[in-house]
């Protein structure tokens, strides 16, 4: 551990020492954080923090803790902006993608109603599988995503054709005609003759 980190580590010198971006509560946060078991890209957010606060460059950051560039401008970017407090709140490492069980998870759903799930509709939408796949499995994608995969699948979120086609050939066989419905000639006929009536 080098100097400027153990300086960091206690807290009464890093306390008598200018702060340039820091609330004393948030360097006393941030300090006591580091004294707890951290996970080392934790920790080092922490540290960059501190080492900004204390005056250091994005440079010398880089050189102490042997972070990237891009990592320690945007924790002095975080440091300046008054959200240390943020230093947690980011996941670590790449968003969780889409696998074998997404997949299959998909295509059960598009399969089945969303009434089977409680939903108030009748067909899927990729907007509404989406959001139900991120509630369940914690993998957010795009609608277009969502599409995407499922065209790759052979499958689609429209109703099936064929369920269209049958439901036509069902009232074709109904043997309703409109020729078999008969207007009642008389009632019409009194009705406009009441209808004069009451005009004068």
């Amino acid at each position: 551990m080098s100097s400027y980190l153990s300086e960091l580590y206690e807290f009464d010198s890093y306390e008598k020492a200018e702060s340039k971006f820091l609330t004393p509560f948030q360097r006393k946060v941030l300090i006591k954080n580091l004294q707890v078991d951290l996970q080392p890209e934790y920790r080092r957010r922490i540290e960059i923090m501190l080492l900004a606060d204390r005056g250091k460059s994005q440079v010398q950051i880089c050189q102490i803790l042997g972070c990237s560039p891009h990592m320690a401008r945007y924790w002095i970017g975080m440091a300046k902006s008054g959200l240390a407090h943020n230093w947690h709140e980011q996941p670590i490492g790449r968003p969780r993608s889409v696998n074998e069980e997404y997949l299959e998870r998909l295509k059960e759903l598009v399969n089945h109603s969303p009434r089977d799930y409680g939903y108030p509709f009748h067909c899927w939408t990729a907007h509404w599988l989406s959001k139900h796949l991120a509630n369940e499995l914690g993998v957010e994608i795009s609608d277009r995503h969502i599409n995407r995969l499922l065209k790759q699948m052979g499958l689609s979120t429209k109703r099936k054709h064929h369920i269209a086609q049958s439901a036509t050939a069902n009232t074709k066989d109904s043997g309703i005609i409109i020729d078999d419905l008969q207007l009642p000639c008389e009632s019409s006929f009194q009705w406009s003759l009441n209808l004069s009536g009451t005009n004068n």
